[in-house]
């Protein structure tokens, strides 16, 4: 939670129970949608609305606290992080942290210095391998 906290306190953003609670979620999960964090924390803020998680989203991700994940169905979120792919299960949506490998991240560096990295590898991930070879 402290480095959480410190995360908002760089920022230019107040530290609020709410913006803890998304950051905490997005922590634990790696990634989700606007609608999954909304799930999971309502319990615990009974008052909060969708509407409050996307202005917070909105707002820690104009400080850069956060990187949205371009997905075809629902983008999810993940806390802002070195450079990375993302594995996308083109059947179960889950999606998976790959890193650049030293070679490619020196490539782009090098070629494209002031360019936003974002690469999407698209295939079926294993858990969805193994129910599809059972049917």
């Amino acid at each position: 939670m402290k480095k959480l906290k410190s995360l908002l306190k760089e920022s230019n953003l107040k530290i609020t129970p709410q913006r803890l609670a998304i950051l905490k979620e997005l922590e634990t999960k790696g990634h989700a949608s606007i609608e999954e964090i909304y799930e999971d924390i309502k319990d615990f803020f009974p008052s909060i609305s969708i509407a409050t998680i996307y202005k917070n989203i909105s707002a820690l991700k104009d400080e850069n606290i956060i990187s949205e994940i371009c997905l075809h169905q629902k983008p999810k979120f993940e806390i802002t992080k070195e450079p990375h792919a993302h594995f996308i299960c083109k059947i179960c949506s889950k999606v998976v942290d790959v890193p650049f490998s030293k070679i490619l991240k020196e490539e782009i560096d090098k070629n494209y210095p002031d360019s936003q990295k974002e690469l999407y590898i698209y295939g079926i991930c294993d858990e969805c391998k193994k129910v599809s070879s059972k049917n």
